[in-house]
């Protein structure tokens, strides 16, 4: 991955590990996995965001972007993905399969500089 990816979302996690609430954010990417912008999607509450396909894509299509990069944090600070996060991911990347749109990764912050990429542990891709 690009490291201005990574720094993005270096980025993302400090501002994200402190939230009260759940957040979820879409990292919009040109062909080059640069990073175009940031779009926030949902917040939740304390444990939970009801996320539909169609506002997660909504900015990448209006961007015109090839791929993204879905993130959320974990209010608790445990970075652990929940069966509805892998089953999410699951969805999420059906969808952009029919759109056309890559989703490269679904980060999951936590605090203290503590992350899961479900990509890496191959849950939901």
């Amino acid at each position: 991955m690009v490291f201005f990816v990574a720094r993005k979302t270096c980025v993302l996690m400090a501002e994200m590990s402190f939230l009260e609430q759940e957040h979820l954010r879409v990292m919009l990417l040109n062909t080059k996995n640069q990073v175009l912008g940031i779009s926030q999607v949902y917040i939740g509450n304390v444990n939970t965001s009801v996320v539909r396909a169609a506002e997660v894509f909504r900015p990448a299509i209006r961007q015109n972007c090839p791929s993204i990069i879905v993130v959320h944090n974990h209010p608790s600070g445990d970075p652990t993905p929940s069966p509805e996060d892998v089953a999410v991911t699951q969805q999420l990347v059906e969808a952009g399969k029919l759109l056309d749109i890559e989703m490269l990764d679904h980060i999951v912050i936590g605090s203290g500089n503590r992350f899961v990429s479900l990509k890496e542990r191959g849950l939901g891709f």
